[in-house]
């Protein structure tokens, strides 16, 4: 009982006072930088709720984080991977996500002012519209994070990867980063309401270099992603 309320107490109150500081930061037309208001809010936000869990996150892998630019291609098995990634991926990489997160009271009018990028995957059109967007925002000199398969297991194993990540990495002319979530499905599954407490690790995997990739290698990307994360740990 005492977890939950710490748990949930600590949910609203961090959505609440985060959320708010990027939505007036947006109000007032603060630029979005790295280390910038937008930043400090997604990491004060996603502290908190790992705080309140008693969770740890550690980072490892042969990859190296720096702050170049770059698409982070992730797996998605549990809702603590997002603030697991915010909080092991400094400066604050963004987010491609599904347009329902967007209807999440505060949460989703916060994001849209971070500039974290909604996608409607029902209508392709404007799906191509929004990697354009996000194309642009690494080009800009931001790292972006997709989840590689487009949902969050049900399993905790790995699905098909969806295309939409690597035609982003190819259009921004940026290297694709892998990176597996590891131990948050056994702390938080689909359906459960509150966290264990524990560790998630982030393995951070090699470069995988786009330079002089087009559209149509966009498969041959898929695949070399998917065999490091595997290798990384990714259950299957």
């Amino acid at each position: 009982m005492i977890q939950t309320v710490r748990w949930l107490g600590a949910a609203v109150i961090a959505t609440l006072r985060e959320g708010s500081r990027a939505i007036g930061a947006s109000w007032r037309s603060v630029p979005d930088t790295p280390g910038g208001p937008y930043d400090r809010a997604a990491f004060g936000w996603s502290s908190s709720l790992l705080r309140a869990a008693r969770i740890t996150v550690r980072v490892e892998g042969p990859g190296i984080l720096s702050d170049r630019p770059v698409v982070f291609v992730a797996n998605h098995i549990s809702l603590l991977d997002i603030p697991a990634l915010v909080v092991g991926l400094p400066p604050v990489p963004k987010f491609v996500m599904k347009k329902e997160l967007l209807k999440v009271p505060i949460f989703g009018r916060a994001a849209r002012a971070a500039g974290h990028i909604a996608i409607d995957r029902a209508n392709r059109g404007a799906a191509f519209a929004a990697y354009d967007e996000a194309a642009g925002i690494v080009r800009r000199g931001r790292s972006a994070l997709v989840f590689a398969e487009g949902t969050r297991s049900r399993s905790g194993k790995l699905l098909p990867f969806k295309k939409g990540p690597f035609v982003l990495a190819i259009a921004a002319h940026v290297p694709i980063v892998p990176v597996v979530v590891v131990g948050s499905y056994d702390l938080m599954p689909r359906l459960r309401l509150v966290p264990k407490p524990g560790e998630i690790i982030l393995r951070i995997g090699s470069d995988i270099p786009t330079a002089g990739c087009r559209y149509d290698d966009r498969d041959t990307l898929s695949d070399l992603a998917r065999k490091s994360m595997i290798d990384l740990g990714a259950r299957v």
